[in-house]
């Protein structure tokens, strides 16, 4: 298949011609250890992802993508975040896990959104919520962030929040954006709902940096209180 082409250029064409107008060593210092980056703003790639999505060819472009620069693989998930999920759940979240298995970056996999919008998670729910369990019980980094933060960020709701609970505690993975993504979801749960994310951190089986660093991320919150706080306060683990 040829390359896929957009006003007669191609995307990497195009990602080029963005990226003279980001900001590569700050994008670089914010993603250690992670190749060849662009530096391209996210609201310029946003733009890019949409207008590809609006497109009748959009398929064309996923299976002709490349993945050589991290704004790439970016672009991919972005693209299906902005697509009408049309075709059956199945063939939709079949494209969602090759873009999954993409991930190099915690910027990739933070950036991407289901499609269809909060109307497309309400009628999917229940499928959507096994589909984020199986990532989060995956092997790689990226893989398991992944589920940690599409869960955070459609299932910290009362009818999900105590398995949600059970399902972080369950997460043994020595990455670090896995840690940090598990203190980042504890943080919201904390948010939402005080009383059973404090109980849960009493008898939680998380390691000391993962529980340390939710309890930092509590106390740095301005949506809990001054009380909360200092109660959490109280409760970090000492690591001496």
């Amino acid at each position: 298949m040829e390359e896929y082409r957009l006003d007669g250029k191609t995307v990497k064409e195009h990602l080029l011609h963005l990226s003279e107008y980001g900001n590569k060593p700050f994008t670089k210092g914010l993603h250690p250890g992670v190749e060849h980056i662009l530096g391209i703003r996210i609201p310029d790639l946003r733009k890019l992802a949409a207008r590809i999505a609006k497109r009748e060819d959009w398929k064309d472009y996923l299976e002709t993508a490349g993945t050589f620069y991290m704004e790439e693989r970016m672009l991919q998930g972005m693209v299906l975040g902005y697509i009408h999920p049309d075709e059956k759940l199945e063939c939709y979240l079949d494209r969602v896990s090759r873009f999954v298995r993409l991930i190099n970056s915690w910027s990739v996999c933070d950036t991407f959104k289901f499609a269809g919008g909060k109307r497309f998670v309400e009628k999917h729910r229940q499928s959507l919520w096994e589909y984020l369990l199986g990532w989060m019980h995956a092997k790689e980094e990226y893989e398991i962030r992944f589920g940690v933060v599409m869960s955070m960020t459609y299932f910290i709701e009362p009818e999900y929040i105590d398995e949600l609970l059970r399902e972080y505690d369950r997460i043994s993975h020595e990455g670090y954006y896995v840690k940090m993504a598990v203190a980042w979801a504890l943080s919201v749960c904390m948010v939402k709902f005080p009383e059973k994310t404090l109980h849960y951190l009493q008898y939680s089986h998380l390691d000391d940096f993962t529980y340390n660093k939710s309890i930092q991320k509590m106390i740095e919150s301005y949506r809990i209180t001054d009380a909360q706080k200092q109660v959490l306060r109280q409760m970090r683990r000492s690591t001496r």
